[in-house]
């Protein structure tokens, strides 16, 4: 089993309902939830017309190989009404794998670890709250000092 990081996100509908129904899809017999972190309510990040989401992170452990847990996070997208039509846009819901223990996994369709999770505080705040200490597997930063070192953005924690 490794101990898997996933970001989860949404701005559209029941921001709160598509978040818990993700984490009900995600466990199984094969993934198992350990913890989540607190919800923060975030402004969008590159293209900012569109409401403010709620994220959040997950920490899970799995003996899903990294492309396997791509494809189980991208079904549960489709099963929870995701439509990708403007990229960076609305989404009911957005599922990340920030990191996937210490691996590094550099193909077409899946880069571990997350490639821009050290730009975003909507991934870092919610993942300091779980594991502030933890090292990025390339640039051995802790999540903390990544944290501190993310641009600005608003956000508000969701109690």
């Amino acid at each position: 089993m490794k101990t898997v990081y996933l970001s989860l996100g949404s701005n559209v509908g029941d921001r709160e309902d598509n978040l818990r129904a993700a984490i009900e899809r995600l466990a199984a017999p094969d993934l198992h939830v350990l913890r989540t972190s607190p919800v923060y309510e975030t402004e969008p990040v590159d293209y900012t017309a569109q409401r403010w989401f709620l994220n959040l992170v997950v920490e899970a452990e799995t003996s899903l190989f990294p492309k396997l847990l791509l494809s189980r996070t991208a079904r549960i997208e489709r099963e929870l009404g995701r439509v990708r039509t403007v990229a960076k846009g609305p989404r009911t819901i957005d599922i990340d794998i920030l990191l996937y223990g210490k691996a590094v996994v550099e193909s077409a369709t899946l880069q571990i670890p997350h490639p821009r999770m050290a730009e975003r505080r909507f991934v870092l705040a919610p993942l300091a709250d779980l594991v502030p200490n933890l090292r990025h597997p390339v640039t051995h930063k802790t999540v903390r000092e990544m944290l501190d070192a993310a641009p600005v953005q608003k956000m508000r924690l969701i109690v």
